[in-house]
């Protein structure tokens, strides 16, 4: 074990995926050591990727914010932001099948009148409503995500009582609302969606402007991040399962004894409420209650370009997000299209040849020119737990980093981290992580 006169300590992180990955580096920064042990053969954690005929391809398309800053601040730290594509105003195009297209396109302006404009002239809504999702939107801004009542409402319902119409609903709130907290509005909680439209859609002018990453997660994520933890001192165990924590501290991976100065479990709740002794978080048995919601990838490649945007949304279709992977992939001719279908519980088990049945035929009522392509490859990828259930109720559920153990912390985007369950909030959770590790070592070497 790493000694009280360790002036540096070292800390064991259980877990290889963004929030493991952020407080092995911040850690290392400060002069801490630190080991990644990860059950899995790669880092990254719910991003990653894989090789297909030739393709790269994501398990799934994952996008950042300009107001994402923790996430970026990661990405600099892996000297990484030329690495990925951020849009220079925001501006996604809104499909409908066979019917007229829209367009939300943010103006020069400070927010939160930067979408006004955008909002007058969205043609996918009549005039009344436009008005109405205004009003919404004022009130929305007066709200505090953080007040715990609002984790008992309902986002849905809440419109409703906002005047926001089915069809307004469909047509702007659940393109961003169901992205962003991967369910359904109605059953979303409002703290949660009121942190996102507040902070996305409503405050700095540019901070709603997307960003993807343009080379593989896998990269990005698992070889990039690796060798940066490495470089930086680092040392990272794949493969390696951890069993249990017991006291000492120390970690049993794969069967045998770890010692430390300091854990930090940043693995998935599921995984964690078996891993954490009862003494640390006695109230452990109720992240159970945090569930789960699914995410289905639709992958199709064409033998011609039939998609001339990066990306785009869909109103009134199975199709809700698309993207073109053909360059991040490493396709040389042709087109591939990516779906995104979020909180997809009515989906997750369609066997894969319905699935093709239903989203080639609304991908060719999307785009006229997939009526005239060949479909070379078709293929689907399921994240069954891809998130927790930001559900009514899911807020009070999610633990503090610290834990009643004084050298064991949680981390990852369940953990209470004021953000949804995203990229971001995984980056957050390894950065508070971090600093309370920092707090108890420095502890510790008073007290020795």
């Amino acid at each position: 074990m790493s000694g009280a006169g360790d002036r540096e300590g070292h800390v064991a992180i259980v877990g290889g995926g963004l929030a493991g990955i952020t407080a092995a580096l911040a850690l290392q920064e400060t002069g801490v050591r630190t080991t990644i042990y990860e059950a899995r053969p790669r880092l990254g954690g719910a991003t990653h990727s894989f090789e297909r005929d030739g393709l790269t391809v994501d398990n799934g398309q994952h996008i950042f914010l300009k107001c994402c800053t923790a996430y970026r601040g990661l990405l600099e730290r892996l000297d990484a932001l030329d690495r990925v594509d951020v849009q220079d105003r925001f501006d996604v195009r809104v499909l409908t099948p066979d019917g007229p297209h829209g367009r939300l396109r943010r103006a020069k302006a400070p927010g939160p009148l930067h979408f006004m404009p955008a909002l007058a002239r969205y043609a996918l809504l009549p005039p009344a409503d436009r008005l109405r999702a205004v009003r919404a939107s004022l009130a929305l801004q007066r709200l505090d995500p953080a007040d715990p009542s609002l984790d008992g409402i309902a986002m849905g319902r809440w419109l409703a009582r906002h005047g926001q119409r089915p069809e307004a609903r469909r047509a702007l709130w659940e393109l961003f609302v169901t992205a962003a907290l991967n369910i359904g509005l109605d059953d979303a909680a409002l703290g949660p969606a009121a942190m996102v439209c507040q902070t996305a859609l409503l405050g700095r002018s540019d901070a709603a402007d997307i960003g993807v990453a343009s080379v593989p997660l896998g990269d990005l994520h698992g070889t990039v991040a690796a060798a940066k933890v490495e470089r930086d001192g680092g040392r990272i165990h794949l493969g390696a399962k951890a069993t249990a924590i017991e006291a000492g501290p120390k970690l049993v991976v794969n069967g045998a004894p770890v010692t430390a100065d300091a854990v930090v479990v940043a693995v998935p709740h599921r995984q964690a409420a078996g891993l954490v002794p009862a003494e640390a978080c006695p109230d452990r048995e109720r992240w159970a209650g945090l569930g789960s919601s699914p995410i289905v990838n639709v992958h199709a490649v064409y033998d011609r370009p039939v998609m001339d945007v990066p990306f785009a949304a869909a109103v009134g279709s199975p199709v809700q997000w698309v993207f073109d992977r053909t360059a991040v992939s490493g396709l040389t001719g042709g087109q591939y299209l990516a779906v995104s279908v979020s909180a997809a519980d009515d989906r997750i088990d369609t066997p894969t040849a319905e699935l093709r049945r239903e989203y080639l035929a609304e991908l060719a009522r999307l785009f006229p020119a997939a009526r005239r392509a060949r479909v070379t490859d078709f293929f689907v990828t399921r994240e069954r737990h891809a998130t927790f259930r930001q559900s009514p109720g899911s807020g009070a559920l999610r633990p503090a980093s610290a834990t009643r153990l004084p050298w064991l912390f949680l981390a990852g985007a369940w953990t209470d981290t004021g953000w949804p369950d995203t990229m971001e909030g995984a980056v957050r959770s390894g950065l508070t992580a971090a600093r309370l590790v920092r707090r108890h070592l420095r502890s510790s070497a008073r007290n020795h």
